[in-house]
């Protein structure tokens, strides 16, 4: 590399950088799918659990967690030489969700990650994101010992738009997270070129 050149001449590759949120609800898996995949060592504001918290952080069926993100996690990965997704973990919990309005702008668009043993906790970040027009995809986390569910049920329980992806995954595995987060891109770029036939429609 000679001066931002290479030795043959080319100018080097400026990635396109997306934004993508991370959503769902407490103890769903936000933090491991955001550590799973990050190319970058994640940065996590996470904060023990505390007797305070306990009449508002319900922790039935996710017993064993102990921590909670109080911010966000904030990760990195390159898909492609020329596209890198900076990875953006919401907080689960109610009385953190005034930070979501700050996290989603600029956004591409969103995963919401679901557990359908608490199927209930993603409902807001579905409203949230459809609310705003922001194009988001399903991840369902295959917890072990869970029920499991066709894609299609999952879109039914959730009354989901039928061209709302609905994927099922594994938060801890970074090449089932990749594919989450390919299928968000895809997504995402569709759902604009829809809007843009429709303005000029």
């Amino acid at each position: 590399m000679i001066f931002g050149r290479s030795e043959r001449g080319t100018s080097p590759v400026e990635p396109v950088t997306l934004k993508i949120l991370v959503a769902g609800g407490f103890g769903v898996g936000k933090t491991t799918l955001v550590g799973a995949v990050s190319e970058i060592r994640p940065l996590r504001t996470e904060e023990s659990l505390t007797e305070a918290g306990r009449p508002v952080d319900d922790t039935e069926g996710v017993e064993g967690k102990h921590t909670t993100t109080v911010a966000m996690d904030f990760g990195r990965i390159t898909l492609r030489e020329d596209l890198v997704l900076y990875l953006f973990g919401t907080p689960g919990q109610e009385r953190f969700w005034f930070m979501w309005d700050e996290l989603s702008e600029g956004s591409l668009g969103a995963v919401v990650l679901a557990d359908t043993r608490r199927l209930e906790d993603c409902f807001a970040a579905v409203d949230y994101f459809e609310r705003r027009s922001i194009p988001f995809l399903v991840g369902v986390n295959c917890f072990e010992g869970a029920a499991r569910y066709p894609a299609e049920a999952v879109r039914q329980a959730l009354d989901l738009d039928e061209n709302v992806p609905v994927v099922l995954c594994d938060a801890r595995d970074r090449e089932s997270v990749k594919e989450v987060l390919i299928g968000v891109v895809q997504h995402a770029m569709a759902y604009a070129s829809e809007r843009r036939q429709a303005l000029t429609s």
